[in-house]
């Protein structure tokens, strides 16, 4: 498994995107090395959304930033199903931010919620680039993290007829054309 985690990383640096031209720009101005600068401002953010006041704010953020940067991509381009996928992640954000809303009281007792929500997100937008549908990855998200338990079959049936059930809904809403 550190494996596939340190050839992942590595891969990531061979990348040509906005954060490994913003790294090697620091790289070329501080001399030191990229790998250690993202090294370095992951564990920052990680610590902080463990043990900092105001995680909430990170925690949004982090899940806000990029998605709103590959969105305005998307609408730009052609292509209609990215179009597609991240407008249900925003769906998905949404009900997100509303369900926390309505818990707000309860989930301060849990002392790294920040970190796993956006640990959450992170495995969804992760397994959403592997070109499957939002609601097959928040399915298989799910389907991960609730194996094995007799909970679970109830767990799954309950998510997929709400699954069904939204999907449905959102197939039927009536459109404004003019």
């Amino acid at each position: 498994m550190l494996n596939t985690v340190t050839e992942r990383y590595e891969a990531f640096f061979k990348q040509k995107n906005v954060v490994t031209d913003f790294l090697a720009v620091l790289e070329e101005k501080t001399g030191v090395k990229k790998q250690y600068t993202a090294t370095g401002a992951v564990s920052i953010v990680a610590l902080y959304l463990l043990f900092g006041y105001g995680a909430s704010l990170l925690c949004n953020l982090i899940g806000f930033a990029y998605p709103a940067y590959a969105s305005i991509k998307a609408i730009e381009s052609n292509n209609k199903e990215d179009d597609t996928k991240w407008l249900t992640y925003w769906v998905v954000y949404g009900l997100f931010s509303v369900a926390e809303f309505f818990s707000d009281i309860f989930l301060f007792w849990f002392p790294f919620y920040y970190a796993g929500k956006v640990s959450a997100f992170a495995c969804i937008l992760e397994n959403c680039f592997e070109n499957r549908s939002m609601l097959a990855c928040c399915w298989r998200s799910v389907n991960v993290f609730f194996t094995g338990a007799g909970f679970t079959k109830f767990l799954r049936k309950m998510l997929r007829h709400f699954l069904v059930k939204f999907q449905d809904a959102c197939m039927n809403v009536p459109t404004c054309t003019s």
